[in-house]
């Protein structure tokens, strides 16, 4: 195929809880696109694969070390095009950006991009990506606008959920956009006027390999486990809040609530406060190679994710795919991209958000028959082979980058 040399433009990379990105960006490579990471922050080094590891040297990042390189780049094409330079500060960095972290994150992608471009022009970029609207996507934007050379941006969850001020301009001047789920894509034409048209759904590929599939013994004390980042928008204070619920019946459980984040301690504290005690465990950020012996060992996996007062929401969590393709049925809010996948009584349970009492119920629901319960989880998991096929799906934007980038 002709493929555009690509340039991918990220925050981190590779980051332990972007596994969908990793995958994207070595499946690409294997299938021949000429890509090379560039990354406005500097390296992760923790909890990283070993696979990760390896792929860590091929990366051209900055950070504020870099600061040097970043305002030299500016001063590059204000000496080369000054009229172009004045014109992109007054037009994009004054903005409002919704948050003190957007309005970092946006203020020095704006910085990098003038670097970045001439990065681009000196390896010969025909085409930029931006997996994420936000701060990688302006850079991307701004780098586009310096070179001529055409860009594209995915819509996720946190990025677009508030829309930041440049969103609407990002969508006029892309070449394309690819978006995780058919939500989003409602969501942008609502709040940005987006042309829908320009717009691709490109669900994220899991890695297929067989898993050992979980035993699901639904043998009290019954396994629940829930995994993400400790943040308010995975609304894991209302399954604790069901915990309690359980509790108070008479169910005999034990739940893993594995990840970490900013609302650590608020959850351990409610966990005390509600009495739970020995009934909830937490082991913290757990390594993307121990992930699959937490699953095999689960009996229900949860996702209770909720729509934030500040309009953060998920979009499809990975969690939920990785559940499914370890055979463990599954409990999920009715939020965002999520119904794409888990259909209530197809492939999992489906519940409103916010409700403990519904939690509980689903919990009960499946634990008092497995048969069940394992015939929605082998539905889902066909579902997620189908639907999250990363061959398929890397397939692709492979087609996305050859047609409409030479279009």
């Amino acid at each position: 195929m002709n493929l555009p040399r690509t340039a991918y433009v990220l925050l981190w990379f590779p980051k332990p809880s972007e596994t969908f990105v990793f995958r994207e960006v070595i499946n690409l490579r294997k299938a021949g696109l000429l890509l090379k990471v560039f990354t406005l922050y500097g390296e992760l080094t923790r909890a990283l694969s070993g696979e990760m590891r390896a792929a860590s040297a091929d990366v051209e990042r900055l950070g504020v070390r870099h600061l040097g390189c970043v305002l030299a780049g500016v001063l590059h094409w204000w000496r080369r095009d000054p009229k172009r330079t004045v014109a992109l500060i007054r037009e994009v960095l004054w903005r409002r950006w919704h948050g003190l972290e957007k309005t970092g994150e946006s203020l020095w992608a704006f910085l990098c991009a003038f670097h970045l471009a001439r990065r681009f022009e000196e390896e010969r970029i025909e085409h930029i990506h931006a997996p994420w609207a936000g701060g990688p996507a302006t850079a991307a934007w701004v780098a586009s606008r310096l070179t001529g050379i055409p860009f594209s941006f995915t819509c996720r969850a946190w990025d677009i959920y508030p829309p930041d001020s440049a969103l609407s301009d990002k969508l006029r001047d892309a070449a394309f956009v690819r978006s995780e789920t058919q939500a989003n894509i409602k969501h942008l034409a609502a709040s940005c006027g987006a042309d829908t048209a320009k717009i691709h759904v490109t669900y994220n590929g899991v890695p297929l390999t067989t898993h050992a599939e979980a035993a699901v013994t639904m043998k009290p004390p019954y396994q629940l486990f829930a995994m993400g980042r400790f943040v308010g928008k995975k609304g894991y204070e209302f399954l604790l809040r069901a915990c309690k619920l359980l509790a108070d019946d008479g169910v005999d459980f034990h739940l893993t609530l594995a990840g970490d984040g900013p609302r650590a301690f608020q959850l351990k504290r409610l966990a005390h406060k509600l009495g739970l005690g020995g009934r909830v465990s937490f082991p913290g950020f757990v390594a993307y190679d121990d992930v699959s012996d937490l699953f095999r060992a689960a009996d229900i996996f949860i996702m209770p994710s909720v729509v934030h007062a500040s309009g953060d929401r998920d979009g499809i969590p990975t969690v939920i795919m990785e559940a499914l393709t370890h055979r463990v049925p599954v409990i999920a809010t009715s939020v965002s991209g999520i119904p794409e996948l888990i259909e209530d009584g197809v492939t999992g349970l489906l519940i409103p958000e916010k409700d403990p009492a519904a939690i509980a119920r689903a919990v009960k629901r499946l634990a008092s028959d497995r048969s069940s319960a394992l015939a929605l989880a082998e539905r889902g998991r066909a579902k997620v082979r189908d639907l999250f096929n990363p061959e398929r799906n890397h397939k692709k934007v492979l087609e996305l980058y050859q047609t409409l980038v030479a279009r």
